[in-house]
């Protein structure tokens, strides 16, 4: 297996350099796995911080000081973000500058990182207990101080711990504690499911309602709300509390149980065998099972599987075979948004950047808990 996880980290190395040289401008945001070409975000959107994120582990892989610079650049360029009335900037700011300082002790990235947790920490709504998702929150619809989703908690939770401990300021933490205990109120399902999103009284926190922006329907599973949860709630579990262990391997067991055989998630949880898969779930759901074997005593089959997981995504990585001569090291068959007809069998950034977290804690180059 050693092998094949080297292997694979040295074909995404070549993706990244590949991309480092090509995006001056923008961030990588989804490819067309053909041709290889970036589609990019002008500001970030809300995926531009995975890209610093690979480029700062890559630099704790490598040792080179080259990446960590390029890192830094990420984090300086997202630091115009860090007003911005979205929860995503827990993805921006925890990815694209938490990373790099964890991993690599950037005064940089600690600088862009507290920005971010400051930006968040005054978007909390103290009567309702949580981040609302906001008014620019990188979505179609139903957006704003009364919703929510599962998307805002992985590095919205992580960041705001993170800065409580750095700067002395425990009400940050409670911020994060609140934040995600919202969260599993709102969002996981008896069954332990994941809804993706809640509207609720801006008032008082009272849910409202439950809905999906991405899945299929409000009562089915979309697989990256699943993957988000198991992420988030670990990440709580790590940073905020243990608390949080019991929610995060309620909603591992789901997906462990549902997963089909190939152990790559369908988009939804509810679509049949000719609709497309999600390797970026996968990935993520992966780099939370990891986590999760670090931080909850008797589960070590969380890390049999996010092995064998990654294992199957390897096979996605580019070359797949002998004939294959399109660009290295692209994670293929990333379903981003198939409700819009968005990039439905590509390389999404942040499932490059799962994926690479999952590798380096298999190989041990990194705590998978730590992050």
């Amino acid at each position: 297996m050693s092998g094949r996880w080297d292997e694979a980290s040295r074909r995404m190395r070549l993706r990244i350099d590949e991309t480092a040289a090509e995006v001056a401008t923008g961030f990588p945001n989804y490819a067309d796995t053909d041709t290889g070409v970036w589609t990019r975000s002008a500001d970030g959107f809300w995926t531009g911080g995975f890209w610093g994120g690979l480029l700062a582990l890559t630099a704790a892989d490598s040792g080179s000081p080259r990446y960590a610079r390029l890192a830094d650049d990420v984090a300086e360029r997202l630091t115009v973000r860090a007003s911005s009335d979205t929860a995503f900037r827990g993805f921006l700011f925890f990815y694209g500058a938490g990373v790099a300082h964890l991993t690599g002790k950037s005064v940089t990235a600690r600088d862009a990182a507290l920005a971010g947790a400051r930006g968040l920490a005054a978007s909390f709504n103290h009567d309702a207990g949580l981040i609302p998702l906001g008014s620019q929150a990188e979505e179609s619809d139903a957006v704003g101080a009364g919703a929510a989703n599962i998307d805002a908690v992985p590095g919205t939770v992580a960041l705001l711990a993170w800065a409580a401990r750095e700067t002395d300021r425990p009400e940050l933490a409670g911020m994060a504690r609140a934040h995600a205990q919202r969260h599993v109120e709102y969002c996981l399902r008896e069954d332990g499911s994941v809804c993706q999103s809640a509207a609720f009284d801006e008032w008082d926190g009272t849910l409202l309602r439950r809905y999906t922006h991405k899945g299929r329907s409000d009562d089915s599973t979309w697989a990256r709300a699943q993957a988000w949860a198991m992420l988030g709630f670990a990440q709580a579990t790590h940073w905020v509390g243990p608390e949080f262990a019991g929610p995060a391997t309620t909603v591992a067991d789901w997906w462990i149980e549902q997963l089909p055989a190939d152990r790559v998630a369908p988009w939804d949880f509810s679509a049949g065998p000719d609709e497309p898969r999600d390797t970026s779930a996968t990935a993520i759901a992966a780099a939370a099972l990891l986590k999760l074997a670090a931080l909850v005593p008797g589960r070590p089959r969380y890390r049999e599987h996010a092995a064998a997981m990654v294992d199957t995504l390897t096979t996605f990585v580019t070359p797949a075979g002998a004939g294959d001569h399109r660009r290295p090291g692209m994670l293929t068959g990333g379903c981003f948004d198939p409700r819009r007809g968005v990039a439905t069998d590509a390389e999404l950034v942040w499932g490059d950047y799962f994926l690479l977290e999952s590798l380096l804690g298999l190989r041990g180059v990194l705590d998978p808990a730590d992050l």
